[in-house]
Parts: structure tokens; C-alpha cells; sequence
């Protein structure tokens, strides 16, 4: 049997969404975008949804949006993928990692209100496999260290008064707490649509930002639009209206639009989310109960009453060194079964090594890393594959 890490879920309907619009004449960014957007938006229960082409030029967009840049420092976890930590370092910010806690990718949110200073403008936490972080604490200890924010001349850091929290959700589409979901927790939120996502658009992203009386919606999206589109004060759609040829740059900005052939995958997925989601959180309990048993742990990701999107499926093998969990990769994928890592902490890889970060710094985070394999979870996963996941695992590790 083959069975691959990742299959993407694409139906016939997808087919025909991305066939309709090449048939349409209108094959960039225009009115499947825009419906996209507002579906997102609805499900979301969140005011507004700009889509771009990444999670990361989302991410990067709210930073530029807040105005943060040198001189500032931004907070996030030294567990994450680069994407995370990359958008600070566009923006000429300082990136300060922080130490999981222990035998969870979470961040340590003690050493989070630790570094905590006058520089600190945002905070990006990750919810890593899609499950929602703890985000109270996090506001807390926003809140408990409120006396050192200074705002700069940026609007967005004189309206919060405090540190504003960007969530990377790249891993939470669909993911709740208190039936609030992910994406109307943080102030900030940044998805990924990516080829290997729940929900995908083979390449793309949407930012959304929970409701808040302090902030326009109209306004945010708009410049979210600018900054994703050259600063053009008017878009392609627009323009196709009669006589609306004329516009203005108002900034050199970015190209990084979601364009209507993306958008319209992403689309047909959103009306079947619902019950990708179910299948991914059946394989879950399908997985964890045959795992309880096993000399290895796995994450909860049903915590708290949440619903996890499930985007990852994390098991640790107990007493295994980094040696020994890829001599166990390589004997499933000898019986046909690909595996991955999530992730290498960030001061492991060479661009973060030269900036200076040593992963003695963060013990925890190679303690998590070095006996972790993410095994394949995805909706068009079948129960007999399931089942021959299970059963090689039970024979390798016997």
C-alpha cells in the first residue's frame, strides 16, 4: 500500500468552479474573489476577509499595516515554521523566540510575559496542528505589562493602546473554543490556503480581524487592498466599468492579489468544509485511541472543549533520540507510509543560526522536536488506510 503524507481534496466541483472562470474571460482577481472573501468572512463570523496569495504576504501586510519596523520587536514562538518568524525579519523588526513549554509546541507563555519591554509591538502565536492556543494568557499578559507600551506615529498602535496580537492560524482554518473560532480570537489573523492545507487554493491566504468597535473594517480592508495591488487606488474589476479607466498610485506597494481561478477552488471547498473537517477529527479519535495504549504521547486536540482543525497529527516516541525517530520514518516509509516533522525548531535552521540564535537557548523545543513524527492526515484518507497506518506503527515500535 502507498500512502502519501498529503492528498489535496479536490472533487469534481472544484473542477468545474476553476473550468467556469477560465471559460468567464476574467481569470485574475475580481467577483470569485470577492464572493470567496465574503463567505470567509461569514463563516469566520468575522467583520471582513482580504485574500492574498500566502499566508506569509498576509502576515507581512497586517505588520506594514501596524506600522512595525525597526527598532521594534515582535514575539513568537521558537517552534514554527520560518514563515512565521521570515515576516519579521522583511519588515526590518527584531524576531524574539521563545522556549516551548514543556512537552508541548505551545510557547511558554511565562517567558512570553518575561520579554515583554518598551520595544514590543506584537505578539504572533501559532496555533501549530490546529489547536487554538491559549489566547486569555496571552491577553493577560498584555494587559499586566501595559505600562511599557509606547505607540509610534502608526493609527492601529494608538488606537490599541497595547500590544496587538497577530495570530498565525495557517494550520486553524475551521478550529473553535467557546464556538468562537479561529480567526475571531486574535486581533490579527493570518490563513494559509496553501497546496497541502484543509482547505486549499493550491497557493494563496486571507487575513481576517475580529470585531472591534475601535477599528473600520471598510477602512482596514481597503488598505489591505493598496498594499496587495502596487498602492493602485482602483483595481482591475474596476476598471471594467464604464469609463473607469483612470487611477492613482498612492504608495509604491506590493503585488501578492489571490487571483478568481485560486479563488474559485477555495471556494467549492469552503461549502464542503463542514464535513472535511468531521473526517479529519474522526481519523483523530480513530488514531488516538488506538495509539493509547503505545509507548508514545500525542496531542490533544480536543483540549479544553475546543475543536481542533486538525491540520497535523503529532505522535512522540517515547525515550527515541532524533536518530532513532528517523530510523522509524525510514521503516514506514519502507512499508509505503510517508511521514513528516513538524517542524525544526527555528534556531536550528542556518538563517536563524546567523542571526545569532543557539538552540541550547531552547531546550524545550528540542526536547519536543527531536522524537516527533507528524504521520498523514487528510479528508480523502480512507478507513483501511487508517487502519495500515495503525497496524505498521504497532509493528515497528513492537
Amino acid at each position: 500500500m502507498r500512502i502519501p503524507f498529503i492528498k489535496p481534496d479536490i472533487t469534481q466541483n472544484e473542477i468545474d468552479a476553476v473550468v467556469d472562470v477560465l471559460r468567464s474571460g476574467w481569470i485574475t482577481t475580481g467577483p470569485v474573489t470577492k464572493n470567496f472573501e465574503e463567505e470567509l468572512a461569514s463563516y469566520l463570523d468575522v467583520p471582513k476577509v482580504a485574500c492574498v496569495n500566502s499566508q506569509t504576504a498576509g502576515a507581512e501586510l497586517v505588520l506594514r499595516l501596524l506600522g512595525i519596523g525597526e527598532g521594534d520587536e515582535v514575539i513568537l514562538p521558537a517552534y514554527t515554521f520560518t514563515a512565521t518568524c521570515s515576516v519579521v525579519e522583511h519588515v526590518g523588526a527584531t524576531p524574539v523566540m521563545i522556549d516551548s513549554q514543556i512537552d508541548s509546541p505551545e510557547m511558554d507563555y511565562n517567558l512570553l510575559e518575561e520579554a515583554i519591554t518598551e520595544k514590543t509591538k506584537v505578539i504572533i502565536p501559532v496555533d501549530i496542528a490546529g489547536i487554538i492556543c491559549d489566547y486569555p494568557k496571552i491577553y493577560q499578559a498584555i494587559e499586566n505589562k501595559k505600562y511599557l507600551f509606547k505607540a509610534g506615529q502608526n493609527k492601529y498602535q494608538q488606537l490599541f493602546n497595547r500590544i496587538i496580537i497577530l495570530a498565525d492560524t495557517a494550520h486553524s482554518l475551521g478550529a473553535e473554543i467557546n464556538n468562537v473560532k479561529a480567526g475571531n480570537i486574535a486581533d490579527f489573523s493570518s490563513f494559509s490556503f496553501h497546496a497541502v492545507k484543509n482547505l486549499t487554493t493550491a497557493e494563496g491566504g486571507a487575513v481576517s480581524w475580529k470585531k472591534n468597535s475601535l477599528l473600520n473594517a471598510e477602512e482596514i480592508y481597503k488598505e489591505l487592498m493598496l498594499f496587495s495591488l502596487h498602492g493602485q487606488s482602483i483595481d482591475a474589476l474596476a476598471k471594467t466599468q464604464l469609463g473607469s479607466w483612470e487611477y492613482d498610485i498612492i504608495e509604491p506597494l506590493y503585488k501578492c492579489n489571490l487571483s478568481d481561478i485560486a479563488a474559485a477552488i477555495g471556494y467549492s471547498q469552503l461549502k464542503r468544509y463542514p464535513k472535511m473537517l468531521a473526517r479529519r477529527r474522526e481519523i483523530i479519535r480513530k488514531y488516538d485511541e488506538a495509539f493509547r495504549a503505545l509507548p508514545l504521547s500525542t496531542l490533544n486536540h480536543f483540549k479544553d472543549g475546543q475543536q481542533s482543525s486538525g491540520h497535523l497529527y503529532f505522535i512522540r516516541i517515547d525515550d527515541f533520540n532524533e536518530k532513532e525517530r528517523n530510523e522509524f520514518i525510514i521503516k514506514m516509509a519502507e512499508k509505503g507510509i510517508s511521514c513528516n516533522v513538524h517542524y525544526k525548531p527555528l534556531p536550528m535552521l542556518s538563517a536563524y543560526k546567523k542571526r545569532g540564535y543557539i538552540i541550547e537557548d531552547y531546550p524545550n523545543a528540542f526536547n519536543y522536536y527531536k522524537n516527533l513524527v507528524t504521520l498523514p492526515i487528510y479528508s480523502t484518507l480512507t478507513d483501511t488506510e487508517v487502519e495500515y497506518i495503525i497496524s505498521s506503527i504497532k509493528k515497528i515500535l513492537k
